[in-house]
């Protein structure tokens, strides 16, 4: 089955190219009409005036973020699929082993009623959930921020506390260590218990240990993932293993955090 799967694999390999090399051909011949090739724009690093992202060569950026300008990315972070981090008018620093999940936006403000212009602080392992919003604000080390939640400007979280999802923290608001808060604004809820607190670093381990998965299959070259698809190579025990790397997360509080 193995070999029998190589073979068709090859033959369609070169009817694709055969395919392709005729099309180049009749555009020739065609005199006027050129042969493009469609490529995508996006860039995931991308430099901005005499600015340039520093990611750390061990951290994880999914291919379709977008990190512009000033911006740095701590050792074993990781940036995941479609999140936008754009330090165009200030710059964005995201410490090591912090995790920002799918679809988040870090940014900063140029300008503000206040006249402060800060940048964007995000410290060591910290999660900050999905479709996060956060904007010229500062998040301490092991810090928790749930999925949907807005931090404006001027918005610190001490360490070891916790914003709730879909909470809007408005501007200068300060969330004290051991508490969590949530709501549209945001304000106190409770303190936060001896797990939860410990559950914090805890899934930021979590997060830096699925990047690896992630961006292993990322490095992957076209041809072997194409080669996999074909030969159905899939280790039965990865999606155990996958489960694993997530394994402990509480299911008390779960409706509050990511």
């Amino acid at each position: 089955m193995g070999s029998l799967g190589r073979v068709f694999y090859t033959v369609g390999f070169w009817v694709r190219e055969t395919g392709q090399a005729l099309d180049r051909l009749g555009c020739r011949l065609q005199g006027n009409y050129l042969f493009h090739e469609q490529l995508s724009r996006h860039r995931t690093l991308m430099n901005l005036f005499d600015k340039s992202p520093v990611v750390y060569k061990d951290a994880f950026v999914a291919p379709s973020a977008s990190i512009t300008g000033d911006v740095h990315i701590g050792s074993n972070s990781s940036i995941w699929y479609g999140c936008v981090l754009r330090g165009d008018v200030k710059h964005i620093s995201v410490g090591t082993g912090t995790n920002i999940q799918d679809n988040s936006l870090l940014h900063v403000a140029k300008s503000n009623l206040s006249g402060k212009v800060l940048p964007t602080i995000i410290g060591n392992n910290v999660t900050v959930g999905h479709s996060a919003v956060l904007q010229g604000c500062t998040v301490e080390d092991e810090a928790f921020v749930g999925m949907g939640a807005t931090l404006l400007d001027g918005v610190v979280v001490e360490k070891h506390a916790m914003v709730a999802a879909g909470a809007l923290v408005r501007q200068n608001t300060r969330i004290p260590s051991g508490e969590i808060w949530g709501g549209n604004p945001a304000k106190f809820l409770r303190k936060l218990k001896d797990e939860e607190i410990a559950f914090i670093p805890q899934s930021a381990t979590n997060y830096a240990n699925l990047a690896q998965a992630h961006a292993a299959e990322n490095a992957k070259e076209f041809e072997k993932v194409e080669l996999e698809k074909v030969l159905g190579k899939k280790s039965s025990g990865q999606a155990n293993e996958y489960g694993s790397l997530l394994h402990g997360v509480p299911s008390s509080g779960s409706s509050l955090t990511s």
